[in-house]
């Protein structure tokens, strides 16, 4: 009798403590993932900052230049495609981020392509509107940069944990999924040809 009293006292501490690991695990796994998603808030944020300012760039340059409709157009297409192209944070596959990386790549190409073509006007050069825009530009894609990096960080140490053994049992109990990370463009390991012939 005192035999079976001890083996359930056991069953039931052994229960307890492994109760206890699955809770402080997956409340951990949940915090690690509710940090990237927070962090990818911000990464849209330094987005949707960039998308904004490019607005008031195109008004400035069209005030200020006789310019090529063609760059224009193609700035604002790009950036209603960037803005329409959204994710579901919760749900972040590869595929997805893949999608809004492209369309953000396609604004950054058009935003390059503008301010070339800018080097043309010096009276536009010398606006001091247009100085300012280019500079809320220039670190807007530095923050957007480093909140990048921020979320790949983050989203990188929660793929890691939840790969780890044990935390790998809870992980796919609980359904807790790998997090896609931005990856650079493809070609963007050579240096950019920078070409400043304008004929």
């Amino acid at each position: 009798m005192k035999k079976g009293i001890i083996a359930i006292i056991i069953l039931i501490v052994l229960g307890v403590i492994i109760g206890g690991w699955y809770v402080r695990t997956n409340n951990m796994l949940v915090d690690m993932k509710g940090q990237a998603t927070k962090q990818w808030a911000n990464v849209e944020s330094s987005y949707q900052r960039r998308s904004d300012l490019i607005g008031n760039l195109v008004k400035t340059v069209q005030g200020a230049a006789d310019f090529e409709r063609e760059t224009l157009t193609d700035v604002i297409e790009a950036r209603a495609k960037a803005t329409s192209t959204t994710i579901d944070a919760n749900n972040l596959t590869a595929a997805q981020l893949a999608e809004f990386q492209q369309a953000q790549t396609g604004l950054s190409s058009a935003l390059s392509r503008l301010l070339v073509t800018v080097e043309r006007y010096p009276e536009l050069k010398a606006n001091q509107n247009f100085l300012e825009l280019q500079s809320q530009l220039e670190g807007t894609e530095n923050r957007i940069n480093v909140e990048r990096n921020r979320f790949n960080d983050l989203a990188g140490e929660y793929n890691i944990k939840i790969k780890q053994i044990p935390t790998n049992i809870i992980a796919s109990l609980a359904n807790f999924d790998e997090m896609a990370l931005f990856a650079s463009n493809p070609g963007a390991e050579n240096a950019p040809d920078v070409n400043f012939d304008f004929e």
